[in-house]
C-alpha cells in the first residue's frame, strides 16, 4: 500500500472512532453537567482530576511520545525483536514509577490541593482531598493506555486505540448515571478511575497479537532503552512546562466565583472537539509516516507531507474556530443547559468558549508541528518555545483576569498557543525549505476568508431564528443551532472545495 492511501485510511479510521469518542464525550459531559451542573463540587471534580492528570502528562506522555520514533527505527532496520525488548523496559518502568508514584499522591493529597487550588473554601478543600486520594490511581491506568496507543500505532494499528477512548466514556456515563446517583460527586470519581482502566484493558490483546510479551526487567543498560530515556528528559520537562498553565488556571480560579473551574473545563472539552477530529487523527496517522521519512533522511517527502498536514489543520480547524466564536451561547445552551446546569453556568461557560475559540488554532499548530520535531528526534526545540509561551500565559493570565475574570484565564491560554505555533511554524520552515512557501499563506488566507463569511452567516441565521426557538426547549435550540451550522458550512465549503481537493489530496502524500 502506498504512503498515502495508508496514511488516508489510517486517518479515516481514527478520525470514525475519535468522532465516536467525542461524541460520547459531550454526552458524558451532558450527563455530568446535568447531574452537578458547574458547583463547587464539579470544581473539587475537576482540581482532583488534575492532579494525577498533569504528572500522566508529564511522565507517561514523553514515554509515549519517544518511544514510537526508537521503536520504529528498530523495527524498520529489521531487529524487532530488539524493538519490542526496548518497549518492554519502559513499560515496566513506566509502571513502576506510577505505582509508586500514585502511593505517594494518595499519602500527600491535602499539601497538594494547598498547592493546585489554594482558594477554596474549607468545605470545597476538603471535598478536594477525598477526591484526589480515590481518584490518583488512574495515574497507573493512563499511563499504560497511553503507552499501549504510542506502541499500537507505532505497529500501523490505529482502530482499537482510538476505540479505547469510547470505552472511556462510555464507562464514566455509565458512572454518572449510577454510581453517581448513588453516591454522588464520590461515584463519579470511582466511575472515572473504572473508566481509564477499562481504557488500557481493551489495548492489551491487539498489543499480544503484535508481538508484545511480558518480559521482568529494566532493560536499563540497551541502548535503545536509553536513546529513549535520553529523548524523553527534555520532552518531560517540556511537558511540565506545558501544564503550567493548567497548574496556573487552577490556582486562579480557585479564587474567582464557583463553577469557574467547571466552566473553563466544559468549554475546553467543546474545544478538544475539533482538535480531535481534524487534528489528532491525522497527526496519529501521520507520525510513523514523519518518522519513517526522517529516519531515511528523506527531506523532500518529509516536507511535502508536513505542508499537506499543515493544509488540512487549516482547512478544518479555521472554520470551526469561527463558528464556534460565533455560536457559542446557543451550542452551550445545546448541549448542557438542563438539570443542574443553569443560565448562570451557561454565560460563564460561553465566554470561556468564546475567548478559547480565539487560539483553537494554536493549539491544533502546536499539535501538528511537534509531531514534525520528534520526528527529526529533536525534542529540545519545541521545549524552549513553550516555555515561552508559559511566560506568555502567566503575564497574560494575571493581567486579564483581573478585567475578565475566568474568561481572562481561557484567553490567556489562546495567545500563549498562537505565540507557541508561531514560533515552530517559523523554526520548522527553516529546517524544511519550500514548508512555508506562497502556496501555504494563499491558502491559509482563503480559509480565513472562508471563514468569517461562514461565521457571519451562522450568527446572522442563529440570531434571527432566536425568538422562534424560545421557549420550546431542546427541538428550539437544535434548530437554531443546526440551521446556523448548516448555512455556514454551505458557504465554506463553496469556496474551499476544489482548493482543498488540489492542494491537501491530490495525489495523496507523495514519498519521494
Amino acid at each position: 500500500m502506498s504512503t498515502g492511501r495508508m496514511i488516508a485510511r489510517a486517518t479515516l479510521t481514527i478520525a470514525f472512532f475519535s468522532l465516536l469518542s467525542r461524541v460520547l464525550g459531550l454526552v458524558r459531559d451532558m450527563a455530568i453537567a446535568g447531574r452537578f451542573g458547574a458547583s463547587s463540587a464539579t470544581d473539587a471534580y475537576q482540581a482532583a482530576f488534575a492532579v494525577p492528570s498533569m504528572l500522566f502528562a508529564i511522565i507517561g506522555g514523553a514515554l509515549a511520545t519517544v518511544v514510537v520514533p526508537v521503536f520504529t527505527e528498530y523495527a524498520a532496520g529489521g531487529e524487532r525483536r530488539e524493538a519490542w525488548r526496548v518497549f518492554s523496559g519502559v513499560f515496566n518502568f513506566m509502571a513502576a514509577v506510577f505505582v509508586v508514584l500514585s502511593l505517594a499522591g494518595m499519602a500527600l493529597a491535602p499539601l497538594l490541593m494547598r498547592l493546585v487550588a489554594p482558594h477554596f473554601s474549607a468545605d470545597t478543600a476538603g471535598l478536594a482531598v477525598e477526591l484526589t486520594r480515590l481518584m490518583f490511581p488512574l495515574l497507573l491506568f493512563s499511563g499504560l493506555a497511553a503507552i499501549f496507543t504510542g506502541l499500537l500505532n507505532a505497529n500501523n494499528i490505529f482502530g482499537v486505540p482510538a476505540f479505547s477512548n469510547s470505552v472511556n466514556n462510555a464507562v464514566i456515563i455509565t458512572s454518572a448515571v449510577t454510581l453517581g446517583v448513588v453516591y454522588g460527586i464520590h461515584g463519579l470519581a470511582a466511575g472515572t478511575v473504572l473508566a481509564m482502566a477499562c481504557m488500557a484493558a481493551v489495548q492489551l490483546p491487539p498489543l499480544l497479537r503484535a508481538g508484545f510479551r511480558f518480559r521482568p526487567g529494566f532493560c536499563i543498560r540497551h541502548p535503545g532503552v536509553q536513546k529513549v530515556y535520553h529523548l524523553a528528559l527534555p520532552v518531560a520537562f517540556g511537558l511540565s512546562i506545558n501544564q503550567l498553565p493548567v497548574l496556573i488556571n487552577s490556582v486562579l480560579a480557585s479564587g474567582l466565583d464557583m463553577g469557574s473551574i467547571s466552566s473553563l473545563n466544559y468549554a475546553n472539552r467543546l474545544i478538544q472537539f475539533p482538535l480531535a477530529l481534524f487534528v489528532l487523527a491525522l497527526g496519529t496517522a501521520v507520525f510513523p509516516t514523519l518518522s519513517a521519512q526522517a529516519a531515511r533522511n528523506d527531506r523532500a517527502a518529509l516536507t511535502d507531507t508536513m505542508a499537506r498536514i499543515l493544509k488540512a489543520t487549516a482547512l478544518g480547524v479555521i472554520p470551526a474556530a469561527a463558528g464556534l466564536a460565533a455560536l457559542t451561547t446557543p451550542i452551550v445552551a445545546l448541549l448542557y443547559e438542563r438539570g443542574a446546569f443553569d443560565a448562570r453556568a451557561t454565560g460563564m461557560t460561553a465566554d470561556a468558549l468564546l475567548y478559547y475559540s480565539a487560539g483553537l488554532l494554536g493549539q491544533a499548530g502546536v499539535l501538528v508541528l511537534s509531531r514534525g520535531f520528534y520526528a527529526l528526534q529533536d525534542t529540545r526545540t519545541p521545549v524552549q518555545f513553550t516555555a515561552v509561551s508559559v511566560l506568555i500565559n502567566l503575564a497574560a493570565s494575571l493581567l486579564l483576569v483581573r478585567y475578565l475574570q475566568h474568561g481572562g484565564l481561557a484567553l490567556a491560554a489562546s495567545l500563549a498557543n498562537l505565540t507557541n505555533m508561531a514560533l515552530l511554524l517559523y523554526c520548522l520552515g527553516r529546517r524544511l525549505p519550500g514548508l512555508l512557501d506562497a502556496g501555504m499563506l494563499r491558502f491559509t488566507a482563503a480559509a480565513l476568508a472562508a471563514s468569517l463569511l461562514m461565521a457571519a452567516a451562522s450568527y446572522g441565521v442563529s440570531e434571527a431564528l432566536a425568538g422562534a426557538a424560545a421557549g420550546k426547549g431542546a427541538a428550539g435550540r437544535i434548530l437554531q443551532v443546526g440551521c446556523a451550522v448548516t448555512a455556514g458550512m454551505v458557504l465554506y465549503a463553496a469556496p474551499m472545495w476544489k482548493l482543498a481537493a488540489r492542494q491537501v489530496g491530490g495525489a495523496g502524500f507523495r514519498n519521494r
